[in-house]
């Protein structure tokens, strides 16, 4: 089969990597459709030493695997867990010891004609999803995680810095809780997307410091975490989205005086994403500004990390 392969940050497409055997307990999926986001960008710079298929947002279709799995389009977790360990058996699999994680840490990826993963990570499609819309449940899923660890009243203010793919879908999920929120950038076409949406925004002069209760930093630059940290009252909450490839440099000093609580926050609920895209809350389709075919993988990834460019989909079986 086909697949994009990352060894020694270099990436080459390779048509002749064997088609997996799932595992007992594993399923064998056909790629429709996979999405190219940041992490696979900041992997190919070496903020992670992996070897393998890369690709982590998928829709397929299961060709071996329980029988009513059997030909249904599916999206997956990406964390593959052992079950055994202390994180596991205290409900936080994502953090399980002995896990694999799809397309990022020792388990081959989506951008390939077929993958395999745990039957209990596949989430069934609901029919009335189009396949490119459902290829956005894992990052969907992970904008919501924020509020899984973070409770949101309507009368707080909330800050996101950072308008490109993750910063846009953590904003939409965000005024779903009916916050005073304002996302700043510096794109004005990304922007409008969300000020299509009704949602405030402007660029980085637009933020006052120490006015805002929780700032959610999506850009992965220093300078994004500074107007986040800037941002905050005391007391507030700094929730950091992006992998950042190489050592961030911060004033420590300042979460300690201001008594910042400062949350990391990675994966988040598919099923409740896959209830969100459904019922059209979340809008994915500006998102999407081109789509290519695995065979030009290597021009996708190219034309995904040109700025400005937002999603970037990989067409691979129909």
């Amino acid at each position: 089969m086909k697949g994009l392969w990352l060894e020694n940050k270099q990436l080459q497409l390779l048509s002749d990597i064997p088609v997996p055997e799932p595992p007992p307990g594993e399923a064998l999926v056909r790629v429709l459709c996979a999405g190219i986001c940041n992490t696979d960008l900041e992997l190919t710079r070496g903020y992670y030493p992996f070897t393998g298929i890369l690709g982590h947002e998928f829709v397929g279709v299961v060709e071996q695997g329980p029988e009513h799995l059997i030909n249904q389009r599916v999206v997956g977790e990406i964390n593959a867990v052992c079950g055994q360990c202390r994180f596991c058996r205290s409900g936080n699999s994502t953090h399980c010891e002995n896990r694999t994680v799809l397309g990022i840490v020792n388990r081959n990826g989506a951008f390939s004609d077929y993958l395999c993963l745990p039957i209990e990570n596949l989430h069934i499609v609901p029919d009335h999803i189009p396949t490119e819309v459902a290829t956005f449940t894992e990052p969907v899923a992970a904008a919501l995680e924020i509020q899984q660890q973070v409770k949101l009243h309507p009368d707080e203010r909330v800050l996101v810095i950072g308008d490109g793919k993750l910063g846009q879908l953590v904003a939409q999920t965000l005024a779903l809780s009916g916050c005073d929120l304002l996302v700043v950038g510096r794109h004005p076409e990304k922007l409008a997307n969300l000020e299509a949406l009704g949602i405030k925004t402007g660029f980085a002069d637009a933020v006052t410091d120490k006015a805002f209760d929780i700032s959610v930093e999506c850009t992965g630059n220093a300078e994004g975490f500074a107007i986040a940290l800037r941002a905050l009252r005391p007391r507030g909450t700094l929730v950091l989205k992006s992998t950042y490839a190489g050592n961030l440099s911060l004033d420590a000093s300042s979460l300690v005086v201001d008594e910042i609580t400062l949350i990391g926050s990675r994966c988040g609920p598919f099923p409740l994403a896959l209830e969100v895209l459904a019922q059209g809350k979340v809008d994915v389709q500006p998102l999407i500004h081109a789509r290519y075919p695995l065979s030009e993988g290597l021009v996708a990834f190219a034309h995904a990390q040109t700025k400005g460019v937002l999603k970037v989909l990989l067409e691979i079986s129909h």
